[in-house]
């Protein structure tokens, strides 16, 4: 590898100086009815570079329930103009949400918390809640007028393709912390559980693990009671059991699948030659071992051809795999696939 020179190290250092140099912003808080009604004036303009307006309703409905919640917002970006105008760097989409459901053009619909809210919109809501609506502040970043375009294209660019939600794990494991969702984070780190679940390095650290050994649980426990939305099933599961589950039944439980799945399906979860475990392929046989092994604690099998049929494939697309009927199907063939091969 080759050295770093004197020379190119003073190279760099220069040119970090100029660019630092090149962004001068300042940091102002506004409240939404100010944004609101600025936008609406026209007072903030929305350049080329811009993404059109594409968030979808259940997107809205999310922003303005985390708005309504009191819960931090990203910053924005903004840009000051020659004429006193603001550009908007980054936040159109937030911008042109509380800008809809103020003028009540966007009524509320999908929300996992304040489920009370659905279907309402801002004239629904009480005097004081419209007022505390309009009073809650953003924090924006105004960029100095100096600041050139590249300059504020290039910061769009960056913060739209850095910025990385978290997906629903991360945000379950941060959200309801507590008994459960320690033991179901123990579970996912388990030697035996990796050997025979194979995933890739990437996914593992954003948690994929956790989410299929939710799934386990709350399927194996309540799949009766699934009705086609997994996200608020799921996170109901964690926050009613939190504190309350067997924690040696669970575990008892848990450990006795694996051992049974490496003991009988030679790839484990996968398929022969594919390392990554599709969802709905761990579901059905995940929870399909631990029902079957509910009915026969000492079941033990002849063959697993049946892993390999139309019918299995057919069960485990993705394709309706939220479908409360095909959740239901594809773990009870495997269950009964599994009793039925008891030699």
């Amino acid at each position: 590898m080759a050295k770093i020179t004197p020379e190119q190290k003073e190279l760099a250092k220069n040119q970090l100086e100029e660019y630092r140099a090149s962004v001068k912003y300042d940091t102002k808080d506004y409240p939404v009815e100010l944004i609101v009604e600025k936008f609406k004036k026209g007072d903030f303009f929305v350049p080329d570079y811009q993404r059109a307006y594409i968030w979808k309703q259940k997107d809205r409905s999310y922003f303005i329930e985390s708005v309504l919640l009191g819960l931090p917002i990203p910053f924005m970006f903004w840009g000051e103009l020659e004429d006193g105008k603001m550009e908007i760097v980054d936040g159109v989409q937030r911008i042109n949400t509380l800008s809809c459901f103020v003028s009540n053009e966007l009524r509320l619909n999908g929300l996992e918390k304040l489920t009370s809210l659905n279907n309402f919109q801002f004239s629904d809501l009480g005097t004081a809640q419209q007022l505390r609506f309009k009073n809650k502040t953003l924090r924006i970043i105004v960029l100095d007028a100096g600041t050139t375009n590249a300059l504020r294209q290039d910061i769009f660019s960056r913060v739209n393709r850095s910025g990385r939600m978290a997906n629903a794990s991360e945000f379950r494991r941060g959200t309801y912390p507590g008994s459960l969702t320690d033991f179901i984070d123990s579970c996912q780190k388990k030697p035996e559980f990796k050997d025979i679940c194979p995933l890739s390095n990437e996914k593992y650290l954003r948690h994929e693990g956790f989410e299929l050994i939710l799934r386990f649980f709350a399927f194996t426990n309540n799949y009766l009671e699934f009705q086609h939305d997994v996200a608020p099933f799921l996170d109901n599961f964690l926050v009613e059991n939190q504190e309350s589950f067997d924690h040696t039944a669970y575990e008892n439980e848990f450990s006795n699948m694996c051992i049974f799945v490496k003991k009988h399906f030679p790839n484990g979860f996968a398929k022969e030659g594919i390392k990554q475990v599709p969802r709905v392929r761990f579901e059905a046989i995940a929870v399909g071992v631990a029902l079957a092994l509910r009915e026969n604690p000492d079941l033990s099998v002849a063959n697993i051809e049946w892993l390999n049929s139309d019918e299995f494939e057919r069960l485990t697309t993705t394709d309706a795999s939220n479908n409360p009927g095909r959740l239901k199907k594809r773990v009870e063939y495997v269950r009964d696939a599994l009793l039925r091969g008891n030699p």
